[in-house]
């Protein structure tokens, strides 16, 4: 079936293109390493005051960690010096730590967020890892994936029985066919491509 949707198909991929985004990657707004109690601020306060930097190096490339290190051992000094100054230390290295590690997965830093604007999907994914078990939430991701794609397939097939009615009929069910399919394109491209990085994105620009 060959169908001009020029117009429509342009739209309505931008629009996909962005749940996808959403829903697939951690993107500045869906992140959570730069929140108060994500996986890495808690663990930089623990590391300022053990003296152990250690264990915050896996969150960083390779290329940043002797800045870091150095920046960490003139904080640790300098946090010695008052109450005040320890403060004041502190959540410059952390603002500094984040955003040298949002720079190297190719992300802006936007600032630290409070604890408790997390999106829920992440704490879901981290007591995934704490449970050892990713099965429930392998499970409800799977089967919101099949509801969108049945949903999607079965609007584009109410349209298409009514599509050569009348124009605006037809251009219905366009716009219905063009969401069904780039949303599960959208899908395979990106489980295909094997979720490279961080915040990598591929559209290929397929039409149909």
């Amino acid at each position: 079936m060959i169908i001009n949707h020029k117009h429509y198909g342009v739209t309505v991929r931008i629009l996909t293109l962005t749940a996808l985004i959403a829903v697939f990657m951690v993107s500045p707004v869906m992140s959570h390493c730069d929140s108060e109690d994500g996986p890495i601020i808690p663990l930089i306060r623990t590391s300022l005051e053990s003296g152990e930097i250690t264990p915050l190096l896996k969150w960083l490339a390779a290329d940043d960690e002797a800045e870091i290190k150095s920046l960490y051992t003139r904080v640790r000094t300098l946090r010695t010096i008052s109450d005040e100054a320890r403060e004041l230390v502190d959540e410059l290295f952390i603002e500094t730590f984040i955003r040298v590690h949002r720079a190297s997965e190719g992300a802006p830093f936007t600032g630290i967020k409070e604890a408790g604007t997390m999106p829920p999907i992440f704490i879901e994914l981290d007591e995934a890892l704490e449970s050892g078990s990713v099965d429930d939430l392998a499970n409800k991701i799977a089967n919101a994936v099949r509801e969108n794609i049945v949903k999607r397939f079965e609007h584009a097939v109410d349209l298409s029985e009514h599509q050569d009615h009348s124009v605006e009929d037809g251009r219905e069910f366009v716009e219905a066919y063009v969401t069904y399919m780039h949303f599960v394109e959208g899908l395979h491209n990106y489980l295909s491509a094997g979720g490279e990085g961080h915040h990598k994105v591929t559209d290929e620009g397929h039409g149909h």
